[in-house]
């Protein structure tokens, strides 16, 4: 029974991907985010990544487990705990780890929808199942928390309130060295931590600090430090960002952010987020075939529980259901006009 209605869900929603797919003129090229958005399992097809970060999706992909041995995933409601198995086997090394740092574990928030592509709220970028966000909040030592609690935990804030810098009351050996631990790995490419977190590290690190190239500022990134790794083997179709600079980063492109330009409102009418007008067209051409590809009968087939293990679907619990999509909170910090590459 589980197995038929499984299927009998699967088909529904890829029945409705179809119809946004097939109709009349005037549809024919739906918003991305509505046909991606809409996706409630992933494409059952080769692990592969197509496009970029803010452009792009993936199929093959796979759920982390709302709880493995070191890690806790957050805002379960979002259906966001997807990638790529390449990432997720990351963050699942990442979380076993991490201990050695006194990182008791990880709370995972956004990685990817189940096919990635532009989301519905939130995120430019997670589209291609290479991102994840973690808190900087550790999981709490032999807690589980319960799914609302998951919902409605507040994110907790490295900086002093109404400032730029990092306040020390709340700052740990441990932030740094988890820190320290995710850069140092060969595939991830970039860590992203609001300026006054990279400020922070600068001024503190000794001996080593070739890691903190790899440390790159941007905004928002208060409460959480943002993972991205490279394009994966077998990922031709994705494509590369340009290098992170050699330097440390702990110079003038550093000190910019602190100065007023990054921070000044923006003029004129509001533009819309890219990921509002996206449409299908406008994604690779290997997008389409990855929304109308077919699902696997249930998330638990897909699901990595630890070490790259994952659950039978005779022990599964009941597929994912409707999302309520709980909106993302939106920054109140305009974006810069321009700024250094990250």
């Amino acid at each position: 029974m589980f197995v038929k209605s499984s299927i009998r869900r699967t088909v529904l929603a890829l029945g409705g991907v179809a119809a946004m797919l097939t109709a009349a003129p005037a549809s024919a090229d739906p918003l991305a985010k509505e046909v991606f958005g809409a996706q409630r399992l992933p494409a059952l097809s080769q692990a592969a990544a197509h496009g970029t970060y803010s452009k792009g999706c993936f199929g093959g992909g796979v759920a982390i487990a709302e709880d493995g041995p070191n890690w806790q995933a957050m805002r379960l409601s979002r259906n966001r705990r997807w990638g790529h198995p390449e990432m997720i086997a990351t963050l699942e090394r990442l979380s076993r780890e991490a201990v050695q740092d006194g990182w008791p574990g990880l709370l995972l928030g956004d990685i990817s929808q189940p096919r990635g592509g532009p989301m519905l709220s939130g995120h430019a970028s997670h589209q291609i199942g290479l991102d994840a966000d973690i808190w900087f909040v550790p999981m709490p030592a032999g807690q589980r928390l319960t799914k609302a609690q998951r919902e409605t935990m507040e994110f907790v804030s490295l900086l002093k309130p109404k400032s730029l810098y990092v306040d020390d009351r709340k700052w740990t050996p441990a932030h740094a060295a988890v820190l320290k631990r995710t850069a140092s790995y060969p595939n991830v490419e970039r860590v992203l931590v609001h300026p006054g977190i990279k400020k922070k590290l600068c001024d503190t690190v000794t001996g080593d600090r070739s890691w903190l190239r790899k440390v790159r500022p941007i905004w928002g990134h208060d409460a959480h430090f943002h993972v991205r790794i490279a394009c994966p083997a077998g990922s031709n179709g994705c494509k590369k960002q340009e290098a992170v600079p050699k330097s440390d980063g702990c110079d003038a492109s550093l000190a910019w952010w602190f100065t007023d330009e990054p921070w000044k409102p923006a003029t004129g009418p509001a533009k819309p987020r890219a990921r509002d007008v996206m449409r299908l067209s406008a994604l690779p051409a290997a997008c389409q075939a990855v929304a109308a590809a077919p699902a696997p009968a249930s998330e638990a087939l897909v699901t990595v529980t630890g070490s790259g293990r994952t659950l039978a679907a005779a022990a599964a619990s009941s597929p994912v259901s409707a999302s309520a999509f709980a909106p993302t909170p939106e920054s109140s910090i305009p974006l810069p006009f321009g700024r250094p590459g990250n």
